[in-house]
């Protein structure tokens, strides 16, 4: 369970921190899954291959 606290009564702000904190710590990516219920290893096999295709693009234009 992720917690937040509220400074000042900033709910916006605590709002943005709740929203990365759950994105790094993949609980939401985790709860999607679940839904959509089972996937065949081949199509889970190629959907990692794909986000890995995605994530190392999007370190490359960040090293530059």
């Amino acid at each position: 369970m992720t917690k937040v606290i509220v400074k000042n009564g900033d709910i916006n702000g605590a709002l943005r921190t709740i929203k990365q904190k759950v994105a790094r710590d993949g609980s939401l990516k985790k709860a999607r899954e679940i839904n959509e219920g089972y996937v065949k290893p081949g199509v889970k096999k190629r959907n990692a291959k794909k986000e890995a295709i995605k994530n190392s693009r999007k370190k490359s234009r960040k090293d530059f």
